[in-house]
């Protein structure tokens, strides 16, 4: 079990959280609390943060927040992809590394830094929005 993998006590909450970002992808905290109180019904809105931000610094999920916009969630932690973000409605839709794999981490002139993640959001308008 995933939950397990990552040292992780599985519990009825984690797993709805699990379950309701894997469904939907870039999700806000607010619309995944929404989605496990349909599930599982009486949920206190601090667990499920507390679920997201365990899920995430265990490495299980995601979180991305571009700028001027909430923090969403995803499953897709495999991998270096990018994001593009609708300017009008806020859809977001994961991209894949512009350049390939890891020489996307690969800056021109890194200042002393250990780069361990890129970060790059497109913006622009979504077919339904042009």
């Amino acid at each position: 079990m995933l939950l397990r993998q990552h040292g992780l006590q599985v519990t009825a909450q984690r797993l709805a959280v699990l379950r309701a970002v894997s469904d939907r992808s870039h999700s806000t905290a607010d619309d995944i609390d929404r989605a496990v109180r349909a599930e599982i019904g009486a949920i206190s809105r601090q667990a499920v943060y507390d679920a997201l931000g365990v899920l995430t610094d265990k490495g299980v999920l995601r979180r991305i927040q571009p700028a001027g916009s909430p923090a969403r969630y995803e499953t897709r932690v495999d991998d270096n992809h990018h994001h593009v973000v609708c300017r009008s409605c806020g859809r977001m839709e994961d991209v894949d590394c512009a350049v390939g794999h890891t020489p996307c981490l690969t800056a021109v002139d890194d200042m002393g830094y250990e780069i361990d993640e890129a970060e790059v959001v497109y913006w622009g308008q979504c077919p339904g929005c042009q």
